[in-house]
């Protein structure tokens, strides 16, 4: 691989030997590659190799160059993809750039790496039938502007201040609205038609508004039946075309659109994150016209994220336990299946923001674009070479590729104009994301135990408001991780930015002091479970720890790791506990009444404290560094009880008397009856057929 560095007019301190010796390649200075050195960078594309380019300012112009030098090649010349890395606005125009040589060797060396493997993905179709909800006239100007693209159907709001063309352009809708649901290409309007005057038979004649007296229909036909007196001349007005009738029987009635504009105030729908395909418009910015231009044909996304129901902690035997996933989803795009033991997501409402499987603490919601373990080999690379560099102290800037990429331009490029600027430090490595929320607290340790510093992520005003308390939730776990293994300072923290106001706070936040990372950095790589790369993480920190207290206490929120606390006054072994728990934290004994538990295999859902009959069981969120953490340990364990009959054990001796207790006040357990219930499921039952004064059912 070939990587082609450019000092940008020796604006940049760049040290092409340094860079070389850890990129294992002998690298050329540039200093005008976009101008007067353009021929080397044709060289590069014509040998054939693949490409790095240290500029992404001119990647139209080096992407135009590329496709010129392959038009006119030979059908037979093969040209590999290109790939740009920002090493300019991310700390070559930095107060420090003299000293930001390892993260530069650090985001090339990550940009060397092959792309991930290739996911499935989510397919729409659309041709173009688009829904325009708003007043009639402000709908009738949005649809003048779209029609020589769009099939497009009013639904009128009323007449609005311009009201309806006399010219009838596009078929109109009219009533009220029940439901708006779907996705581009796949919307579904419910609406119930109520209204006196049938907008399919109006010829808009305007009779009726001429025959008014109360003024009551606008010049959306339709009458404003709170305005209106009932006097019904409107009625005699249109008795030939017919399409006035006061007792007309509202109907409900329903159709299909591939996309949607929305005028009014109130939109259909009230999650941060819009389904693809609906669009709202204030009657002044394009960009939304524009969007829905484009929206027609096949278009296809990643599928984001991969389900697996097994490791689910939602839902058994119709109780609740987790439900985090559905709780910060900003698209409503996950629901509960409860009878079926599991959560929902539709792959056409998700957006990819990944905050699902951020808080699934079971690793049955996994991020597949790209995966965890493709994210870890990234992180390894990037914080490997920047140690190999001679870096120290490194902090992991996790922002966003589009609002998160342009602070940080704007934020070098403050810096190279501003001498009160520092820009981004030479210890700062960015590392752009599909969204900020997508990686949680099992990669951010592992990132410390990978030599970083810090982690810290930038958020803009993209992101859904939960998404911020849903990670801050996330870091105040990991943080009180390394603060209980005396790992000092500030290890985690979410930095907010709108735009340039936020700048020179943000560029102050990221000049804070380091914390305090691990001595030997790990070399276990990150697993597609996410639970096996946590206890992989926490051995390492562990072992690298200034401190091994027996016990660490975690924030009782966001909490992936913790014990059970057992009232055993309470507890009756009745094992319902067992057959919640759906990461097989609770175990029994085959031999005798025993309840064991696996503390490292709790997920803290709550599926068992909901299930027990007894209210015996409590959360308690810590972190147990014992070896007895990942072994069975009993917490509880009772007598047997034997069967009077036949001495067999079958149950525990406090929960046989717990239940002669409740149902020996029971007309239907007395005598012999509640005897039967000291016996075996076998006597019970010879028990009843050998008795003779029982009833059989031989006998009527």
């Amino acid at each position: 691989m070939t990587t082609l560095i450019c000092d940008c007019n020796q604006t940049m301190p760049l040290d092409p030997r340094s860079l070389g010796a850890v990129l294992n390649e002998n690298l050329t200075l540039h200093s005008t590659l976009c101008r007067r050195e353009a021929g080397a960078f044709l060289a590069a594309v014509k040998s054939g190799e693949e490409l790095v380019v240290a500029c992404t300012q001119e990647k139209r112009l080096f992407s135009e160059l590329a496709e010129q030098a392959t038009s006119n090649a030979p059908s037979t010349a093969t040209y590999a993809p290109i790939r740009f890395v920002n090493i300019r606005e991310t700390g070559g125009w930095s107060r420090d750039a003299a000293q930001a040589s390892p993260k530069i060797a650090a985001l090339l060396a990550a940009a060397h790496l092959p792309d991930p493997e290739p996911v499935a993905t989510v397919t729409y179709k659309s041709a173009g039938r688009l829904l325009i909800i708003g007043k009639l006239g402000e709908a009738e100007r949005a649809a003048e502007l779209l029609c020589d693209e769009l099939d497009i159907t009013l639904f009128t709001q009323g007449a609005g201040d311009l009201g309806a063309m006399q010219e009838r352009r596009y078929p109109v809708l009219g009533g009220q609205i029940q439901s708006l649901t779907g996705w581009l290409g796949a919307f579904e309007l419910k609406w119930l038609r109520n209204n006196p005057i049938d907008l399919d038979l109006c010829t808009r004649c305007n009779a009726c508004l001429v025959a008014c007296p109360e003024d009551a229909i606008g010049l959306d036909y339709q009458v404003d039946l709170n305005a209106c007196d009932a006097q019904r001349a409107c009625v005699k007005a249109c008795q030939v075309a017919g399409a006035i009738d006061f007792n007309r029987v509202p109907d409900s009635a329903s159709d299909h659109f591939d996309l949607v504009l929305d005028l009014r105030a109130a939109p259909a729908f009230t999650q941060h994150a819009l389904p693809q395909g609906y669009l709202r418009w204030d009657g002044v910015d394009a960009k939304p016209l524009m969007t829905l231009r484009g929206l027609v044909g096949e278009f296809e996304k990643p599928k984001f994220f991969v389900y697996k129901q097994k490791l689910c902690a939602h839902s058994r035997n119709e109780k609740t336990g987790c439900s985090a996933c559905i709780d910060v989803c900003s698209a409503s795009a996950i629901s509960s299946e409860k009878s079926r033991q599991q959560i929902k997501v539709n792959p056409n409402l998700c957006v990819g923001c990944g905050t699902c499987t951020t808080v699934c603490p079971t690793g049955a919601l996994t991020y597949a674009y790209p995966r965890a373990s493709d994210q870890g080999v990234k992180l390894k690379t990037m914080l490997g070479t920047y140690t190999r560099s001679g870096g120290k102290n490194a902090a992991l800037l996790l922002h966003s590729q589009q609002g998160g990429t342009r602070l940080l331009g704007d934020l070098g490029r403050a810096a190279q104009l501003d001498r009160d600027t520092h820009g981004v430090p030479a210890r700062v490595i960015p590392l752009a994301l599909w969204h900020t929320s997508s990686l949680g607290l099992e990669v951010w340790l592992t990132a410390i135990a990978y030599g970083a510093a810090q982690v810290w992520v930038l958020m803009t005003d993209e992101e859904a408001p939960q998404y911020a308390e849903a990670l801050r939730s996330q870091m105040a776990v990991a943080q009180a991780i390394l603060t209980g293994l005396g790992y000092t300072g500030e290890h985690f923290r979410v930095l907010h930015a709108r735009d340039a106001r936020d700048l020179a706070d943000l560029d102050r936040e990221l000049q804070a002091a380091p914390a305090q990372g691990v001595g030997r950095a790990a070399s276990f790589a990150v697993q597609a479970d996410k639970r096996a790369t946590l206890e992989l993480v926490l051995d390492h920190l562990i072992a690298q720890a200034p401190l091994k207290p027996e016990v660490i206490a975690l924030p009782a929120t966001g909490s992936p790791l913790g014990t059970l606390k057992l009232n055993k006054d309470a507890c009756t072994l009745c094992l319902s506990c067992i057959n919640a728990c759906p990461a097989s934290a609770l175990q029994d004994n085959a031999e005798s009444p025993q309840l064991k538990f696996i503390e490292k295999n709790c997920v803290q859902c709550g599926l068992c404290v909901s299930t027990c009959p007894e209210k015996a069981l409590t959360l308690v969120q810590q972190l147990n560094l014992s070896p007895l953490r990942k072994e069975a340990v009993v917490i509880n364990a009772m007598q047997p009880y034997a069967c009077v009959r036949c001495s067999k054990p079958f149950g525990t001796l406090k929960a046989i008397e717990a239940m002669l207790g409740k149902l020996s006040g029971h007309s239907m357990f007395q005598g012999a009856a509640l005897e039967r219930l000291k016996m075996c499921g076998d006597c019970r039952v010879i028990d009843i057929y050998s008795a003779q004064n029982e009833t059989k059912i031989t006998d009527i």
